[in-house]
């Protein structure tokens, strides 16, 4: 039994990427809808700490320790 890809933005099914230009999207018009939501920074990607930044307590040495 194949399992029914839904489309991210509309939830509808998907064709294979064989007969479908625009996979995972089920059309161009929601491919366009997803990069629109990118570019409009609805969608975040998280930030990693860079060094120096404020840590939890305990973990400025990486060991977890008071030491």
């Amino acid at each position: 039994m194949e399992r029914v890809l839904r489309c991210p933005v509309c939830k509808k099914p998907v064709e294979p990427r064989s007969r479908n230009p625009a996979f995972p999207f089920c059309t161009p018009r929601c491919r366009q809808v997803d990069l629109g939501r990118w570019l409009g920074e609805e969608y975040r990607v998280p930030e990693r700490q860079a060094d120096g930044e404020d840590r939890p307590a305990g973990l400025e040495d990486g060991s977890g320790s008071d030491a």
